[in-house]
């Protein structure tokens, strides 16, 4: 790990605007950004381990954390939660047999929180590994778990 941050780093730059692009990569090319990671990130920029620490946990895109196979993002904003977000993310807990924030036990599916999706006027809405669904209803979570399930 240590050997790809200095790598990236060598190439892209190491100063402290740098910090974001190299946490993005880190999660395209991983999956996540490893707490093993932080040292190795904060000695290539410069920065201290808590510096990029709160960064990481700052952002709920980094995951700190391998995904599942499929993510299921459920939006919390307000135009949604006024559609009935909150019984829908309830109804896709129980659906999906995952907790909000958790993946899977048989690593399938990761439900997480979103924070606007921008389909306001047709919400609640939803993120299918990275496919939108708009009005997410009784049988639009019934469709989201066959196609996880196939």
């Amino acid at each position: 790990m240590a050997r790809l941050v200095e790598d990236w780093a060598s190439a892209h730059g190491r100063t402290r605007d740098r910090l974001l692009p190299l946490l993005h990569w880190l999660q395209e090319e991983i999956g996540y950004v490893d707490d093993m990671a932080v040292p190795a990130i904060a000695a290539a920029l410069n920065l201290s381990r808590a510096d990029v620490h709160g960064v990481v946990t700052f952002y709920h895109d980094f995951r700190r954390a391998p995904a599942g196979r499929h993510v299921v993002k459920l939006c919390r904003a307000e135009s949604c939660q006024a559609r009935g977000g909150a019984a829908m993310e309830a109804a896709a807990a129980d659906r999906l047999g995952v907790a909000m924030g958790e993946t899977r036990r048989d690593g399938q599916v990761t439900l997480e929180p979103v924070y606007c999706l921008g389909l306001c006027a047709v919400g609640p809405n939803a993120l299918v590994d990275g496919r939108p669904v708009a009005r997410v209803d009784a049988a639009a979570l019934d469709r989201i778990a066959r196609e996880i399930a196939a």
